[in-house]
């Protein structure tokens, strides 16, 4: 079985906003200058193309049934950060309960989907990936409305890009980012301990 990155230490990495990726069979650890930030408020914005797909249900979006099956359709690309050591790594966080994958099925099979890291009131974006048309955008239509019911304040996608602006997505840089975390974590647990 290939080594793996000790569960406490990535969990403690990413409440930290630290997060690894593979690279020629090393781990390397990163802590973007610039983060990218998905709105969890009414900034997200659904595209009308995508509005108009949802609409239709193409899919069916299961949550945590085939995780390491979304990691490796992540994984299908030229260059890939995701090996075997990350592979089991998450896999592992999958098995205690901390990271989730969102699905979209339909008759053929799983056709795309998305998977990430979750702490109290914070989920970390990890990759996505797309064999049919919006399946991880749909994914993340849903993961976006699941965060929100749980009381979540933060989805973090670790470096913005062209795709995710067309969801609102922004930037933080890392000291604004780094106490946005931190609030988050800490405003969670004080919203569970309410009566």
């Amino acid at each position: 079985m290939p080594k793996m990155i000790p569960p406490e230490i990535l969990l403690e990495a990413y409440a930290r906003g630290v997060f690894p990726m593979a690279d020629d069979g090393e781990i390397h650890w990163f802590s973007p200058e610039m983060r990218g930030l998905i709105p969890l408020d009414d900034r997200f914005h659904i595209p009308r193309g995508l509005r108009k797909a949802l609409t239709k249900h193409p899919f069916e979006v299961r949550w945590n049934t085939s995780f390491r099956e979304v990691m490796l359709g992540c994984a299908e690309r030229e260059e890939t950060w995701i090996d075997d050591i990350i592979l089991e790594s998450y896999c592992e966080l999958h098995r205690l309960g901390c990271a989730h994958s969102v699905e979209c099925w339909d008759e053929d099979g799983l056709q795309g989907g998305l998977y990430g890291v979750a702490l109290p009131g914070v989920f970390f974006g990890e990759s996505m990936f797309s064999r049919k048309t919006d399946a991880s955008k749909i994914a993340l239509v849903a993961l976006v409305n699941q965060l929100r019911e749980w009381g979540y304040s933060l989805l973090d996608t670790q470096w913005m890009t062209t795709h995710l602006r067309q969801f609102g997505g922004y930037e933080l840089a890392r000291t604004d980012y780094h106490r946005a975390l931190s609030q988050a974590l800490k405003q969670y647990q004080r919203n569970r301990n309410e009566p």
